[in-house]
């Protein structure tokens, strides 16, 4: 009787790989469009740092878009966790205690976010719940003026130390990948340097007003298209080494059982 090989192992694992990748990819896009909506287009837009009367005005009459960017920042933490579990999956061959390092850093940057964003969900509940009628004028400016400043220390101050962590493990394990480029794990770790810079700038640094982060991001955008592009066209095998090409040889021979 004689036994022949199958060769649907590999190219089912490479789709597989390829869908991980554009889950990976598609959610870091998705997360690259709403984060910066919710806080520029949102936030920035709503909040003057300087009065908090005009800022409760503005969140007052536009409070639907308030709300829209709260739920903006509640789908990149979910986002987060697609990502982190997909980045695990596809990195966990370099270094699979790196790579579960990697992850969790990850989990808990959303993790302590959540726990950061509660406060904008207090703004929405007191200026439109019925928490209003019993905070008014001055109260309920300081209270949102408060709330502003502990969303944007929880994040700012120590979520995104957390994410400057995992975007350095990132980096590393990248690097050392053979699916991607050296220079992208540079990149993406340089981009968590920015992060960590302007966390421990705003702890240690009175009126701290530099946004290193917003010069080192270079790296993320570039690992979203390089994502894509191996989502498109594949992994590269690794049955290119002699050894890996004799072990399939070996394997191509028939082997005949002797009863």
């Amino acid at each position: 009787m004689t036994n022949q090989p199958t060769s649907t192992s590999r190219p089912t694992a490479d789709i597989s790989q390829r869908k991980v990748a554009l889950t990976a990819a598609i959610g870091l896009l998705v997360l690259a469009l709403l984060a910066p909506f919710a806080l520029f287009g949102v936030l920035q837009n709503l909040v003057v740092p300087t009065d908090a009367a005009a800022t409760v005005e503005n969140i007052i009459a536009s409070e639907g878009l308030f709300r829209i960017g709260i739920a903006a920042f509640l789908i990149v933490i979910m986002l987060d966790v697609v990502v982190a579990s997909a980045l695990y999956v596809l990195l966990r061959a370099v270094n699979r205690t790196l790579a579960l390092l990697t992850a969790w850093l990850r989990l808990a940057f959303a993790a302590v976010f959540a726990s950061a964003l509660v406060n904008l969900l207090d703004i929405a509940q007191l200026v439109g719940g019925a928490e209003q009628s019993a905070l008014q004028g001055e109260q309920l400016q300081a209270q949102v003026m408060s709330s502003i400043a502990s969303f944007d220390n929880g994040w700012t101050g120590i979520a995104l130390a957390i994410f400057g962590l995992h975007l350095l493990s990132l980096g590393a394990l990248l690097f050392r990948s053979a699916h991607f480029p050296r220079f992208l794990g540079v990149l993406v770790a340089i981009a968590g340097g920015g992060y960590l810079v302007d966390s421990f700038g705003m702890i240690l640094v009175p009126d701290y007003a530099l946004t290193i982060s917003t010069f080192t991001f270079v790296g993320e955008a570039l690992l979203i298209f390089w994502l894509f592009w191996r989502a498109i066209k594949g992994f590269p095998s690794e049955s290119g080494s002699p050894g890996a090409q004799a072990t399939e040889q070996r394997l191509a021979q028939p082997t005949t059982l002797v009863p």
